[in-house]
């Protein structure tokens, strides 16, 4: 039993990185980073020594060796030499009888984990069977030195070096690189449909926008037709000028906040005011609204409601629920979507979306945020997750009413800033 709880305790330790990945990482659009990997392993390395395995004074045992050829693995050749430096002067620090043994070990694993890192980074088609190899190797290493070094402590603690040591490096290797992995791919993967669900907006936006702007176009152009007509006064003249000049700049107005939902967000918050981001995203989603023969209406006190967030990413959420919203309106006959903006208890803004749309059922209200679902044919549902998890990192709520048939309604609430 003393075997088992210590084993479980060292493939805790083991998970370290992928638990810190998977709290740290969870909000954000970056993937880790080789500092990252670094300092996750060196608290693992540090833990896992603090707490060892010991059947004997002075001869210890840990996942050094596990974390060693993670780190090696996902952080590089330098992750490696500095988790070497650590474990050296934390075990000379330690002691012991078994210092000899380690200092020996460690030079036989630590240039097996560099050839096999690189062959794990170079070769994916093997990384199972390196991941294998590497669990084998670093459980056969230590008895085999120890059995040359200390024969007697081997025979008399047959049942901890031949069981309890192997299944705690091979468990635990295989543990936190694959479930290390399994993590950074479904990062990856959650990026490339963002991507996607990004790129569709955009297509839609754009193919509505085209639209929208023939219409200024058309107005100008038909106004420089008339000034070169030599008959008209010159009063008239100034004032087609100004009507051509007007619907210039409400179009450089619509493409150039177009552009802005295009650039990458970068991760800065700042104070800024909620209503002038409402009407710049009214500007982009009109055009698409009146695409669809939807109907718009905005309706806010006219008050300043100052959040600390990245403009860029609280246009795309805007976006995302506001398209939504028109497009579960398109097959309605007179499909329209209500937007209001207020103070809420002078604490939070309110943001609330309604829609006379097709609505959701209960079992889709439930589903409602989570990655992949989306009641679209063609949607993937990640818009949607990304705005839900981004509420949730400003420290704000989103509730959500809907009836079959009837529309829908989101409630948006978002700490304001003093």
């Amino acid at each position: 039993m003393l075997y088992i709880k210590e084993v479980l305790l060292q493939l805790l330790f083991a998970l370290v990185p992928f638990v810190l990945y998977n709290i740290y990482y969870r909000n954000k659009t970056a993937n880790y980073s080789k500092q990252f990997i670094t300092i996750t392993c060196m608290i693992c390395l540090f833990m896992s020594m603090t707490f060892h395995s010991s059947v004997l004074n002075g001869i210890i045992f840990d996942i050094r060796y596990v974390i060693m050829f993670f780190g090696m693995v996902f952080g590089g050749m330098t992750t490696g030499l500095i988790l070497l430096v650590e474990f050296l002067s934390y075990r000379i620090l330690i002691g012991g009888k078994g210092l000899f043994s380690a200092m020996i070990i460690l030079v036989i694993t630590f240039n097996l984990s560099v050839l096999l890192s690189i062959l794990y980074r170079r070769r994916a088609k093997y990384r199972k069977l390196i991941t294998f190899l590497a669990g084998l190797s670093f459980s056969v290493i230590p008895i085999c030195v120890l059995f040359v070094i200390e024969p007697k402590y081997v025979v008399e603690h047959l049942t901890f070096n031949f069981l309890a040591l192997p299944i705690q490096n091979s468990l635990g290797i295989w543990l936190l690189i694959s479930l290390f992995n399994k993590a950074v791919s479904d990062k990856q993967l959650f990026h490339k449909y963002l991507q996607n669900e990004k790129v569709e907006t955009i297509a839609h936006v754009a193919a509505s926008l085209a639209h929208e702007v023939r219409n200024p176009l058309t107005a100008v152009m038909g106004f420089l037709k008339l000034i070169r007509n030599e008959a008209i006064s010159k009063e008239k003249t100034n004032y087609y000028i100004d009507i051509c000049v007007e619907e210039m700049k409400r179009t450089e107005v619509i493409l150039s906040e177009y552009l802005s939902i295009a650039k990458p967000s970068t991760p800065i918050y700042e104070q800024m005011d909620l209503v002038p981001q409402l009407n710049s995203v009214i500007d982009i989603m009109t055009p698409y609204a009146n695409m669809n023969n939807v109907a718009l209406e905005v309706h806010n006190e006219g008050q300043q409601l100052y959040i600390s967030a990245n403009p860029n990413e609280i246009k795309q959420l805007l976006i995302n629920f506001i398209k939504n919203a028109i497009e579960a309106c398109s097959c309605i006959s007179k499909g329209k979507v209500i937007i209001r903006m207020a103070p809420e208890s002078r604490i939070s803004a309110k943001i609330t979306i309604h829609d006379n749309g097709v609505g959701m059922s209960n079992e889709q209200l439930e589903r409602l945020g989570t990655i992949y679902f989306s009641t679209k044919s063609k949607g993937t549902g990640v818009g949607l997750t990304l705005s839900y998890q981004l509420i949730r990192s400003m420290n704000g709520a989103i509730h959500v009413r809907s009836t079959l048939g009837k529309g829908t309604e989101f409630v948006i609430s978002l700490p304001l800033t003093n």
